[in-house]
């Protein structure tokens, strides 16, 4: 992306998949926005709204795939999977092969997965951890017997190698990635991967004219304002989540649990993303005067709606796998601990158990799980946000007054009708205050 983007090309960044810290780096080295396409999570409809939004303007999408090509959901199809969405927009596959303990077998594995699927339109292969040309010399020659073009390759260098802990990859807002890694990557790919060549092999977009299907179809004045969780702690937001807010009539407001002091004058509501409260809990629980400014905010009804790490910050406390325990907000009835917990992943069909800022009681929606902590206590059925279906109607989340916080993580392009309730909600209940609503 960057190589490209360095060479001219208006590159529009991609992540399939739920992914919140993947699309962070595609953000830093293309300068815009990445979006992620879901074709579990989103109807296909929406994934080609989504896509054909993001591209005005742009020259060349690229979109990163999601574990290997072909898992998605479940194991008897493609649903979910990189694969599905390569056909869905009719994208050609350029395959990234692990080759670091393999040689000749390289040939077999490309062709196992150009042929597993004959519809899908392998274009080519980029080969990762060559250890040198003696190593590439041996590949090549499978690579021509299966007819799949050697479109480029990285060495095994521990220099190419990103900083990762318990969730993947560190977010870049961190500021743990420097500039010079960006750098002798740059120069890595421009030595050995035939960038033009993968440019040529991209498809003409297939423009359709399918009326909107999530973003309202005229322009929507502005009603609400709200304000969004965004620092160190937490920056797990979908981009198209936020701009279907916007789209619908939010004024969005960024602050900052860790450094301000109180949420923003006169908002309407809070939305509180993922991320990693419990690497920053010291600091979150000491700003006593933005706990004290969100649990008064929740008493006289303001609708807060808070995701994963949300929900942490929202609970009694978080206790990190030391043991050490930090007082949050106090608005959920339980703690959240990290101690002796396994991740837990993974897609998930919810009903809402009662109306609430985003739903009403009955309406299903698909989201994600992806989350170390764990709730020391489960909600009871009449506190509880959601039932998740696919797990023995297991009861998840919490709704407090007009607080909606859960582990679930939603998109908001999930159901047509989420963007535009949250912000309805938003505009009734909003307080009076020094922030003014502007018309639009």
């Amino acid at each position: 992306m960057v190589a490209l983007s360095r060479h001219g090309y208006r590159v529009q960044p991609f992540k399939a998949g739920p992914d919140y810290i993947d699309p962070s780096y595609h953000t830093a080295v293309c300068g815009v926005p990445s979006r992620n396409l879901d074709t579990w999570l989103l109807k296909p409809s929406v994934v080609r709204e989504l896509f054909q939004r993001a591209m005005r303007g742009k020259d060349l999408a690229i979109v990163e795939g999601v574990m290997g090509l072909y898992d998605g959901f479940r194991g008897e199809d493609d649903e979910g999977s990189t694969a599905q969405l390569s056909k869905l927009l009719r994208l050609p596959v350029v395959l990234v092969v692990d080759a670091s303990a393999a040689a000749r077998s390289v040939g077999a594995t490309v062709l196992g997965f150009k042929n597993f699927d004959p519809q899908l339109n392998v274009v080519g292969v980029v080969l990762n951890g060559i250890a040198g040309e003696a190593h590439l010399r041996l590949i090549q020659p499978a690579l021509a017997q299966v007819g799949v073009p050697l479109l480029g390759y990285l060495p095994r260098s521990p220099d190419l190698i990103l900083p990762e802990r318990h969730l993947g990859l560190i977010p870049t807002l961190e500021g743990t990635v420097a500039k010079e890694f960006y750098e002798r990557l740059l120069d890595q790919v421009e030595r050995t991967v035939d960038l033009e060549r993968i440019a040529s092999l991209a498809a003409p977009i297939s423009v359709t004219s399918e009326p909107p299907c999530v973003f309202p179809e005229s322009p929507q004045p502005t009603r609400a304002v709200i304000a969004i969780a965004m620092d160190k702690a937490f920056n797990f937001y979908y981009p198209d989540s936020l701009d279907l807010l916007q789209a619908w009539g939010a004024e969005i407001v960024p602050f900052s649990p860790l450094e301000d002091q109180k949420i923003p004058e006169g908002v309407g509501g809070v939305y509180i993303g993922g991320g990693f409260p419990e690497l920053y809990a010291e600091g979150l629980s000491t700003n006593a005067p933005m706990l004290q400014s969100l649990m008064q905010a929740a008493e006289q009804g303001l609708p807060i709606y808070a995701e994963c790490g949300g929900l942490m910050y929202l609970s009694q406390g978080i206790e990190d796998q030391q043991e050490r325990t930090y007082a949050m907000a106090g608005i959920v009835p339980a703690w959240s601990s990290m101690k002796g917990k396994s991740l837990t992943v993974g897609y998930r069909t919810v009903c809402a158990v009662q109306d609430s800022p985003l739903m009403k009681a009955g309406d299903q929606v698909r989201g994600h799980e992806f989350h170390l902590s764990a709730l020391t206590s489960r909600p009871h059925p009449a506190a509880a946000v959601y039932r998740i279906l696919d797990q023995d109607d297991r009861m998840e989340g919490y709704r407090v007054h007009n607080v909606v916080a859960s582990y679930i993580h939603l998109h908001m392009g999930s159901r047509r009708d989420l963007a535009p309730r949250f912000v309805d909600f938003c505009a009734r209940q909003r307080p009076r205050g020094q922030h003014e609503v502007r018309s639009g």
